[in-house]
C-alpha cells in the first residue's frame, strides 16, 4: 500500500499568514489630526459658507456699516454733550465708537447664536457629529470665522469714517494697541457667549426671536443708540456688569480725547473694570458652551 504523506507547510508559512498579520503596524489606526488642526482647517469652510447667504452678509456684514452711515448722517454736525469740555467731540466720532462694539457683537453673539441653533435643528450639526470632528475643532472654526469677518467690518467701518465724515483716527501706537486687545477680547467673549446661547432655541423658527432680544436691549444700555451719560446712574452701574458696557467704553477710549472720561462712571474710562469683565464673561461663555454644545438635541 502507498503511503501518502501529508503536504508540509514548513516552508509556506509567509503565504497562509495573512498580510496583516506580517506587519507589526497592521490595523493601527493612523494618527488622528490634532484638535487645532482640524478647527483651523475648519475656517476655511466656515467662510465659504458665511459669504454664499446673501442675507447674511447683509443683515450681520454690513449692517453696522449702514447704521453708522445712518446715524453719522443724520447727526452730522452736533456734538455729544452741551459741555464745553466736548465741544470738539461731534456725535459721528461718538457713533464711530458705538457701531466698532456693535460690529463685533453681532458677529460674534448674534451671529453665532442663530446661526449654531439653525444648523442643530436642521441636521447640519448631526451630520458633523458623525465625523471625527470634535466640538473644540468646531468651536475653533466658529470663532476663526468671526474673526477674519469682524477685522473686515472694523476696517470697513473706520474706511467710512475717514472717508464720508472726515474723522480723524488715533495717531498713537499705544491706542491702537489698546484698540486691538479691546477688539480680540471683544471677539473671543461675544463668540464663546453665543456658542453658549445656541442652546437655549428649541427649534430654528425661535431662534431669532430668543437671540435678538439678548443683543438688542444691551446696545440701549451700553451707550451705542444713546449716550451713556444721559442714563440713569443705576442703569450705568447695572450696565456695566455685563461686557458690551465695558467694549464700548474702550473704544471711547480710543477714538475720543482723554477729557471725554469725566463723563464716564466714576471720571475714568475704567479699561481694568472693562478688561475683568470681558475676561469672565469670556470664561463663562466657554464653560457654558461645552457643557451644554450638543451635535443635535439630546446627543452630546
Amino acid at each position: 500500500m502507498t503511503q501518502i504523506s501529508a503536504p508540509s507547510h514548513a516552508g509556506n508559512n509567509s503565504q497562509d499568514t495573512p498580510a496583516s498579520a506580517r506587519r507589526p503596524d497592521a490595523g493601527r489606526a493612523s494618527k488622528p489630526k490634532s484638535t487645532i488642526g482640524n478647527g483651523l482647517r475648519r475656517i476655511s469652510f466656515e467662510l465659504l459658507g458665511y459669504f454664499r447667504q446673501t442675507d447674511q452678509v447683509f443683515f450681520v456684514f454690513l449692517f453696522p456699516l449702514v447704521m453708522f452711515a445712518l446715524f453719522a448722517s443724520i447727526f452730522s454736525g452736533e456734538t455729544v454733550v452741551d459741555d464745553p469740555r466736548f465741544a470738539d467731540v461731534t456725535m459721528s466720532q461718538y457713533y464711530l465708537t458705538g457701531m466698532l462694539a456693535m460690529a463685533i457683537l453681532l458677529s460674534g453673539m448674534q451671529f453665532l447664536g442663530i446661526d449654531i441653533a439653525t444648523e442643530k435643528h436642521e441636521g447640519g450639526l448631526a451630520r458633523l457629529g458623525a465625523t471625527p470632528l470634535s466640538p473644540v475643532s468646531f468651536f475653533i472654526g466658529k470663532i476663526g470665522l468671526v474673526l477674519i469677518t469682524c477685522t473686515l467690518q472694523l476696517a470697513l467701518v473706520m474706511a467710512l469714517a475717514v472717508v464720508a465724515f472726515d474723522i480723524t483716527l488715533p495717531d498713537s501706537s499705544e491706542l491702537w494697541m489698546r484698540f486691538a486687545w479691546l477688539s480680540l477680547l471683544g471677539i473671543f467673549c461675544f463668540s464663546s457667549l453665543g456658542i453658549a446661547i445656541s442652546a437655549i432655541p428649541r427649534s430654528a423658527r425661535s431662534a431669532s426671536a430668543i437671540v435678538l432680544p439678548l443683543v438688542l436691549v444691551p446696545q440701549f444700555l451700553s451707550g451705542i443708540y444713546v449716550q451713556f451719560s444721559m442714563l440713569p446712574e443705576w442703569m450705568q452701574q447695572v450696565s456695566n456688569l455685563f461686557p458690551l458696557a465695558g467694549l464700548v467704553r474702550g473704544m471711547r477710549s480710543v477714538f475720543l480725547p482723554d477729557a471725554f472720561a469725566a463723563a464716564e462712571v466714576g471720571g475714568t474710562w475704567g479699561l481694568g473694570a472693562a478688561a475683568l469683565t470681558l475676561g469672565v464673561w469670556t470664561v463663562i461663555g466657554l464653560v457654558a458652551s461645552l457643557l451644554t454644545f450638543r451635535w443635535s438635541r439630546g446627543r452630546s
